[in-house]
């Protein structure tokens, strides 16, 4: 599976039950977590980093998917 983010592209956590605010760069991409591909990232405003799947990201700017 390729990865979805760039290495220093932006993104934010796709809503849900205790989701970090803001935005977030793309550190390094980390090993596969459970066949899914996950990310090293860094909050804007925060002095540490996070590790992501991919399933939890979007990149800025795109809208949520509807449950409609």
């Amino acid at each position: 599976m390729s990865a979805k983010f760039k290495i220093g592209g932006w993104v934010e956590f796709a809503a849900g039950f205790r989701t970090p605010a803001g935005q977030f760069r793309i550190i390094r991409e980390m090993p596969p977590d459970n066949g899914e591909p996950s990310y090293r990232v860094k909050g804007e405003n925060e002095a540490f980093e996070r590790v992501a799947r991919e399933s939890q990201l979007r990149r800025l700017g795109v809208p949520a998917e509807s449950s409609d």
